[in-house]
């Protein structure tokens, strides 16, 4: 995990720490680390953000899950649920709510350093998405061509994006609500601290590992403000075995239940054995 938030003033990213939504330029920075371990498989790239609560009810339910599968109506008249980020300059935002307009923007590139060369390491931003959202629940609009900047005619983009959501990607199968960095943030997280997935790197033979041990470098163009409510970002690179992927959480859930099931078994054991054999017989005796 690479903390890249810039609160201390050591860190390259201090500098941005004030950054707006709409900075022009983006601030950038660079964070150099060391990966101690090879990363044999493939590599899944995180970005993770911390007192970040996607769990809240108004937060949650501030979408258009019709306007969101491609509804032509719903695309000018997005529901109400959206508010206040439904409407701006009496035109109707697409996407809309709460959950779209605080999308994450940062942009994340890795590279490898080897004798002062920098070599860029490939990020797959394909397939990090569910296919049921992909291919189901995220549709664009429908109409005559394929021209999405004519299917959102009529729509302005999201307050706090830079750009309309017909321009997230220059190819068509990954542009508008099909964009799989924007489906990957609009499945909310459960817990006020998440990570999503960003990219893949994919293990290009079975001779060399994914990633080599070794001096890497992090660029980073700074967009995503989150000092103002005490936020942290990270960037996690994870990998999987035969066994899955690391995952803390469901071994610390796992042993916790656990215990407290085991705890409550002795004490329930217990209070049968004292108890358990008493006279229930409801004679009285002479």
């Amino acid at each position: 995990q690479i903390d890249y938030t810039g609160t201390e003033p050591s860190s390259p990213c201090n500098k941005c720490l004030n950054v707006s939504w709409d900075s022009t330029p983006p601030c950038t920075c660079t964070i150099n680390f060391t990966l101690e371990h090879s990363f044999e498989s493939n590599v899944f790239m995180y970005y993770g953000l911390s007192n970040f609560y996607q769990n809240h009810r108004r937060y949650v339910k501030s979408r258009d899950d019709s306007q969101l599968n491609g509804d032509n109506s719903s695309l000018l008249n997005p529901s109400k649920e959206c508010e206040p980020y439904r409407t701006n300059e009496d035109k109707p935002i697409a996407p809309c709510g709460a959950i779209a307009n605080s999308m994450f923007n940062d942009t994340l590139e890795l590279y490898r350093i080897d004798n002062d060369t920098r070599t860029p390491i490939t990020l797959i931003k394909k397939g990090i998405a569910w296919w049921t959202d992909k291919n189901v629940k995220f549709r664009n609009p429908t109409g005559d061509g394929n021209n999405l900047t004519a299917l959102f005619q009529g729509t302005t983009k999201p307050v706090n994006w830079p750009k309309p959501v017909y321009m997230l990607d220059s190819e068509p199968d990954n542009n508008g609500f099909i964009n799989e960095d924007f489906i990957v943030w609009m499945r909310t997280a459960a817990l006020p601290t998440f990570r999503k997935l960003y990219r893949l790197i994919e293990r290009k033979n079975s001779f060399q590992p994914t990633l080599q041990a070794g001096k890497y470098s992090l660029d980073i163009a700074y967009n995503y403000p989150v000092h103002s409510f005490d936020g942290r970002k990270r960037m996690i690179l994870s990998t999987i075995s035969w066994m899955g992927g690391k995952n803390p959480f469901l071994g610390i859930a796992y042993i916790t239940v656990g215990s407290i099931c085991f705890f409550l078994g002795v004490v329930l054991l217990f209070i049968h054995h004292k108890y358990g054999n008493r006279n229930t017989s409801a004679d009285i005796p002479n």
